[in-house]
């Protein structure tokens, strides 16, 4: 988080001792105890980085990303304010639910779908197809469609995810999603798409998220962080370009009003993707949670808004609280930066030999004397949305108090 020291800074020990004091508060008012980990959302924070993702996009329309929410009350809430239009679901059996109670007309789902159950239901809803656009980057994906209908009455909208990484000295930079990585290569699928009955070619993706999604100021890694830079700048210099040949190839085939859609980025990147003129929205849902993963960014200083808090169980000695659970470890390339923080209060960390586990969780720091058995210790999950798959429910915050308990995917059963 590119934060300062100030107390009023989010990731100072004053605003995380007055965040304790407030979930505290808040736990204390409750009318029955509720079971652990307990997931809280800060509404006030959540609203704040709202507002600032908007400014940053400068009125280009943001596209909620559902897999860093999993919440629909909370996906419902960002949806409601003027510079959020549309959710990027990450299966189509989400997109289909989604469609079906009414969070939104207007689903991209941002992976490739072999998903024939799902395929087979929207090939027969002329109301969930026209709302729906599923991802494809290989002619094999539309064989797939084909293969659960039979009839082409119902036409499928369908996206072009074509890649955005680095191309730098034979080596790819970036994540490993598409083999689209030149305009040749859209055209040519393009051409498959526009050629086959039953299909509509309405848009093209392009997530950069050796942009998006790498911290580039990271105080204990200063030269790091500075090989970073330099490689989003060098990044978006030549993502630019592609964007720009790739656009001309498909404009030629489909026409200015055919293109309806661009999408592009995430939290980490909105100003860069949105500035670029090939893109018409701009991907976003981490940075309204604000795990530890987003932490350090030159480009925003977010409010952290997303918490789980677990109890003190044992205290084994005079410096060590341990928590009950905790081991709530995000995917992704296993690493000590995957692993939870122990944030309110301050002062606390997880120990070297045990980390974070499935049953207990030891805490050390200058703050674990104070603790006693039954206090609640906040934790900050690494990425966003996953921290939800862990409960049913999520408490909203607003102040010094509750004001909902709203239900997350896995508490409505729902198994994307």
């Amino acid at each position: 988080m590119a934060r300062g020291t100030g107390p009023g800074d989010p990731g100072s020990a004053a605003a995380r001792s007055r965040l304790w004091a407030r979930l505290d508060a808040a736990v204390g008012a409750l009318e029955e105890p509720a079971p652990t980990p307990l997931l809280v959302v800060d509404l006030d924070a959540f609203d704040a980085n709202a507002a600032d993702l908007e400014r940053r996009a400068g009125g280009t329309p943001l596209r909620l990303a559902s897999k860093s929410v999993r919440v629909p009350a909370l996906m419902s809430r960002a949806l409601a304010r003027d510079g959020f239009r549309g959710v990027l679901a990450y299966t189509l059996a989400e997109a289909l639910w989604l469609e079906e109670h009414d969070v939104t007309d207007d689903l991209l789902v941002a992976y490739p779908t072999v998903d024939r159950a799902a395929l087979a239901a929207l090939v027969v809803s002329p109301r969930a197809a026209g709302r729906i656009t599923l991802m494809v980057d290989d002619v094999a994906h539309l064989d797939v469609v084909d293969s659960v209908r039979s009839s082409r009455a119902v036409p499928v909208r369908v996206a072009l995810d074509v890649d955005a990484g680095l191309q730098a000295g034979g080596r790819h930079v970036g994540p490993k999603r598409s083999p689209l990585r030149d305009a040749e290569a859209v055209a040519a699928l393009a051409r498959e798409v526009v050629a086959r009955p039953g299909f509509t070619l309405v848009g093209a993706m392009t997530y950069e998220g050796q942009v998006a999604g790498v911290p580039d100021d990271v105080p204990s890694a200063r030269a790091r962080s500075l090989v970073v830079r330099r490689l989003k700048d060098a990044s978006l210099a030549q993502l630019a370009e592609r964007r720009r040949q790739v656009h001309t190839a498909l404009l030629e085939l489909v026409g200015p009003e055919g293109l309806e859609l661009w999408n592009a980025g995430g939290s980490g990147s909105v100003e860069t993707s949105a500035a670029d003129p090939v893109v018409t929205e701009v991907a976003a849902g981490s940075g309204l949670l604000v795990p530890t993963l987003f932490d350090h960014y030159r480009s925003f200083a977010p409010r952290p808004a997303a918490f789980f808090g677990l109890p003190v169980t044992r205290r084994p000695s005079a410096d060590v609280a341990t928590v009950h659970g905790g081991g709530l470890v995000a995917s992704g390339a296993a690493g000590p930066d995957r692993l939870p923080t122990p944030w309110a209060p301050p002062g606390l960390r997880l120990t070297g030999l045990e980390g974070a586990g499935e049953v207990q969780s030891p805490l050390v720091g200058p703050s674990a004397a104070m603790l006693s058995i039954g206090d609640l210790v906040w934790f900050r999950h690494a990425k966003s949305g996953e921290l939800f798959e862990h409960g049913r429910s999520v408490r909203l915050l607003t102040g010094e108090r509750f004001v909902a308990e709203v239900e997350t995917y896995r508490g409505l059963g729902l198994a994307f």
